[in-house]
């Protein structure tokens, strides 16, 4: 019979912690082997697709084994670690697991995950590692416990506190080891490599980017996206935006106005609005959008819920609110989940238009550029205006070119005469 070993009392099994997640990598372990826990205490930080997330203990006892180190992965379900009471017999506990974990079933990712890639030899020079300054290591991992003052001194600074060595207790980092540290080289490329020489660092797909290059590889390939371009006028919407912000607290982005008219536009068109379901298309009439969030590792969307119900204030106070969580790896799952549409803005980067990869199951997603000034016809003269360029881009299964182009009238309409959004 299969043992379930979820339900042995000393053995904890590497949870799911998002929808998508079938590994995760210990960030860091703010326990160690012969500690004390207790029921709600940190176990470990663990990087998963989406963040980096406290595991809390559910049980009581003395943390007798650990089932990998800081920086290496685990699967889904398999030994994280042994939580009991001394005089336990671990050896017999973890080959036990280990031997359920070595089926054919459950080894062959691993397997795949750990295959080597031949590359025939080259005729040409040899490839000669180009020398560089010595690094700085890491000397925390996962969580970094620091003062309130020392945190603020390494912002100023522009520090990163991983590679500073703590003298307070628990190794606590202190404004005292902020004055007496010295930065090394954290960059290989800070050295200049000798002329005629190949040089290169390699680095270790996390586990974020390799979720997004599954999932969006597997959008692009398996759904037959076709494109929508339209310019959109913005005097209106820049003198508006100018009229909100003069006495608000909040201050209104134009990003915000048009996650705004999006959402309105979605209310009008339900089938743009929609998720492919293998089976079947689910037509939705909420309005969840996912906003894009660059971040270090890559890509996060966390969802802006019911954006159509939502003032241009509450929308700007989310969204600023998910950037800052992003940044700080602290989004949870429920702020990753449930889209019906999303939007990425590269507009702040000075991208004039572009087209963005689906974002499954929604069967659209809008890609905004940057407002720029070019010249448009008013009145039959050629005058300055303020233009932006967006892309919608279709699941041709789900939305056709008819039901894109009305949604993009719509926006359209509603962001030239931003009036129509307070009615």
């Amino acid at each position: 019979d299969t043992i379930d070993f979820s339900k042995m009392e000393e053995v904890v099994l590497m949870p799911r912690l998002s929808d998508t997640m079938t590994e995760g990598v210990i960030a860091g372990w703010q326990k160690k082997v012969g500690d004390s826990v207790k029921k709600g205490e940190i176990l470990a930080d663990i990087e998963t697709d989406k963040a980096t997330m406290e595991l809390e203990s559910y049980k009581d006892g003395i943390l007798l084994y650990q089932g990998a180190n800081a920086g290496e992965k685990i699967l889904v379900n398999q030994l994280l670690c042994i939580i009991g009471q001394p005089g336990l017999d671990i050896d017999a506990i973890v080959k036990s697991v280990k031997s359920a974990s070595d089926s054919p079933a459950a080894s062959a990712p691993v397997a795949q995950e750990s295959k080597a890639i031949a590359t025939p030899a080259s005729t040409a020079a040899p490839v000669v590692a180009a020398p560089v300054a010595p690094a700085a290591s890491v000397v925390n991992e996962g969580r970094i416990f620091a003062s309130p003052l020392a945190k603020k001194i390494a912002k100023e600074k522009g520090l990163d506190l991983k590679y500073v060595k703590g003298s307070g207790e628990h190794g606590r980092i202190t404004k005292t080891d902020l004055d007496n540290y010295t930065p090394a080289s954290t960059n290989a490329y800070t050295a200049s490599a000798p002329i005629g020489q190949v040089s290169f660092e390699d680095t270790p797909v996390s586990q974020m980017r390799k979720v997004i290059a599954k999932r969006l590889s597997e959008s692009l390939f398996t759904a037959p996206h076709f494109y929508l371009t339209m310019k959109i006028n913005m005097d209106a919407a820049i003198q508006a935006r100018t009229l909100l912000n003069e006495d608000a607290n909040t201050k209104i982005s134009f990003n915000d106005m048009i996650v705004k008219a999006t959402a309105l536009s979605l209310k009008q068109h339900p089938k743009v609005n929609s998720s492919w379901m293998g089976d079947f298309i689910r037509e939705n009439y909420h309005v969840n959008i996912g906003i894009a969030v660059a971040v270090d590792e890559g890509l996060l969307v966390p969802v802006l819920r019911f954006a159509d119900s939502l003032s241009l204030s509450q929308i700007s106070g989310n969204v600023k609110e998910f950037a800052k969580k992003a940044k700080e790896k602290k989004l949870q799952p429920a702020d990753w989940e449930g889209s019906t549409f999303t939007i990425s803005n590269l507009g702040m980067f000075g991208i004039d238009s572009f087209t963005a990869i689906i974002n499954p199951p929604d069967a659209c997603i809008l890609a905004v550029g940057g407002i720029s000034q070019e010249p448009v016809v008013k009145g039959g003269q050629v005058v300055p205006g303020n233009v932006m360029n967006v892309t919608l881009s279709c699941d041709h299964r789900v939305v056709d070119g008819a039901t894109g182009s009305a949604f993009l009238q719509t926006l359209k309409r509603l962001l030239e005469e931003p009036l129509r959004m307070f009615l």
